[in-house]
């Protein structure tokens, strides 16, 4: 799960997001050689970064290498971290959903391929493409159900006494498949809860009961729980934002991200992944079962023979010519990394007590260039090429599988890529700069990653969309450059016109105070437009540290929104209804126009918020 951080509403909506995938370095540097020298790197990106502790876990296939907590655990008490301390790991508490299916899988009790449908009819979620692709048990692992992500009211539940079934049950809209269940991957906190209510109908405990008598007693587990237990009260470091300690959040559907554990717990549990399925001398899960949750299986690019991807709560996360399996976790005010090398048996978790993702991800890169440096790079096979006719895939590009619905009418606009077809080579970037991906040609379908060799990109056709790319989890749609262009130069235009009106329309209104006289139909003319410019300038300032507290219950913030979107639209359509009303006013020309064109702008930003739901939003629902 994510953290959110004095984050204004129209940008949360964008982000609504509990799952934390570090963004790691790949380039090369002499890092730290020894143990020592790593835990003075890492100490200094604490201090560098303000965060207050981090716990580390490290393994291979012979011990734990190194585990330990360094920095304030609790910065109140002053109590330094230590191996024992707890942390939270959000979203990496999916895991265990998925080794439990696979776990009752293996003893025939479920199958991966299982109808939804048949298994918990009593479970609400909507699909309109029932009759010819049915929601199955690995779609909810996978999330590519195509549901939305859950609503903000549902993270502002905190109830510690809530059962799974309470949590799935208090706002399902959600759980409604916007595109044909099976094709694209979009994250979502709902899909995992409703496997693990699978578990506990199938075994009649409770899904944690489960947990703890099947994985964490048999893997020494001393501490890990899903509860605000006496030992997370003793032992677990205090969540900050910004040096502010945060409460304890009791998460509405504990299985998508609600483990609390310390860098010893962490070291069994990576030990359990590296030694395949092995606890002591219990093997808990077979390789092959571990082997399919390591794979993306389920969307039209898994199926195209694209190997980077989500499987069953776990990622693929390429590093030079490796490529780690991992789940990264956050909640406010703290986040984590879980990743290790099959191949190499090793791996590492850490956790931070801060929502700092920058440091997260410079801890992970110094992390992983230690891990690997003493390896020799993994052998990259590349495929026999064989192109008899490519199509050049030149051109601009939308993403269409959003995570947040009500976030989408941001990412299509932010979100645009750029693929660029030179020769046998691809190269993929964000329209605004940042990063640029490059992948080889293998064929007139496939291409794949220069330093791991793994095919990261495919070509395929969408059954909604057409012709589309999977690049990793992102499913892009190639649109026109004239509409790319069109909705970045409409945008532009409306920030720069509206920023104006709020500048210009303050000087109007003190001159107007001052006594300059204008007419009532002049003044009403600006007046309009003036407001719904300020309004949009309003908004970026709704939002706060605890968005759940603020935006997922009715509030004086959530309702405000409410308030603040819709009369931003209502006074955009009286604006424009107003200017060509007053097209014959006597005023000057220039002053008029600009108010016309403003109206205009005003007018389609209502439309395509209202498209996307965002006017009048009742965040709490």
């Amino acid at each position: 799960m994510t953290s959110f951080h004095k984050l204004p509403a129209t940008i949360l909506i964008v982000v609504f997001f509990f799952s934390v995938q570090p963004l790691l370095g790949q380039g090369r540097y002499d890092g730290p050689k020894t143990i020592k020298e790593l835990q003075l790197a890492i100490e200094k990106i604490l201090q560098e970064t303000g965060t207050p502790a981090v716990g580390i876990a490290l393994v291979n296939k012979d011990s734990t290498v190194w585990t330990a907590g360094l920095g304030i655990a609790n910065l109140e008490k002053n109590t330094k971290a230590t191996e024992n301390t707890m942390f939270r790991i959000g979203s990496v508490s999916k895991m265990f959903v998925s080794l439990a299916i696979l776990k009752l899988q293996q003893e025939d009790k479920v199958s991966l391929k299982d109808k939804v449908r048949d298994l918990v009819p009593e479970i609400e979620f909507k699909n309109p493409w029932e009759k010819t692709a049915l929601i199955r048990v690995e779609h909810l692992l996978e999330h590519t159900t195509g549901w939305d992500d859950m609503r903000l009211g549902d993270y502002a539940l905190d109830n510690p006494r809530l059962t799974l079934k309470g949590g799935l049950d208090f706002l399902p809209a959600s759980r409604t498949s916007r595109w044909m269940p099976g094709t694209r991957m979009a994250y979502c906190n709902a899909g995992p809860p409703v496997a693990a209510y699978i578990i506990e109908k199938i075994t009649g405990q409770t899904f944690e009961e489960y947990i703890q008598s099947n994985f964490f007693t048999p893997m020494g587990m001393e501490n890990m729980t899903y509860f605000n237990s006496e030992a997370y009260k003793k032992l677990g470091a205090a969540l900050y934002i910004d040096k502010e300690p945060q409460k304890y959040w009791n998460i509405s559907v504990r299985p998508s991200g609600a483990i609390n554990a310390s860098p010893k717990d962490m070291a069994r549990m990576l030990k359990f992944f590296i030694s395949r399925g092995w606890a002591g001398k219990s093997q808990l899960i077979s390789e092959e079962s571990l082997k399919r949750m390591e794979t993306a299986s389920t969307t039209t690019g898994d199926k195209a023979g694209l190997e980077y991807g989500y499987g069953l709560a776990n990622y693929s996360t390429p590093y030079k010519s490796y490529v780690y399996r991992s789940h990264g976790g956050g909640v406010n005010g703290g986040l984590t990394d879980f990743s290790y090398l099959p191949t190499h048996q090793l791996g590492y978790a850490i956790m931070i007590n801060s929502g700092d993702g920058s440091a997260l991800s410079r801890i992970s890169g110094l992390i992983r260039e230690f891990q690997t440096k003493r390896l020799s790079p993994d052998r990259v096979f590349w495929p026999k090429v064989k192109i008899q006719q490519r199509t050049d895939i030149s051109g601009y590009y939308l993403p269409i599988n959003p995570r947040v619905e009500n976030a989408y009418f941001y990412e299509r606009i932010l979100g645009v890529r750029q693929i660029r077809d030179r020769n046998e080579f691809v190269f993929v970037n964000n329209l605004f700069g940042g990063w640029t991906e490059t992948h080889r040609a293998i064929n007139d379908k496939q291409y794949i990653a220069e330093e791991t060799g793994k095919i990261s990109l495919v070509k395929v056709t969408d059954p909604i969309a057409g012709n589309v790319v999977h690049d990793g989890n992102q499913v892009l749609m190639p649109v026109s450059p004239f509409m790319v262009y069109g909705q970045i130069l409409l945008g532009g235009l409306w920030i720069l016109y509206g920023a104006g009106a709020v500048l210009f329309g303050s000087i109007w209104l003190i001159r107007y105070w001052r006594g300059k006289n204008f007419s009532k139909k002049s003044i009403w003319l600006g007046l309009w437009p003036f407001m719904a410019s300020l309004l949009v300038f309003l908004l970026s300032f709704i939002g706060g540290k605890d968005p759940f507290g603020l935006l997922g219950r009715v509030g004086v913030v959530s309702v405000s929104l409410m308030i603040v979107t819709t009369c931003f639209a209502l006074t955009s359509i009286w604006s424009a209804i107003n200017v060509v009303k007053e097209r014959r006013l006597k005023i000057n020309r220039n002053i008029y126009w600009h108010l016309a064109v403003l109206s205009c702008l005003h007018l389609i930003a209502t439309f395509y918020l209202m498209w996307f739901g965002v006017i009048g939003i009742q965040t709490w629902k």
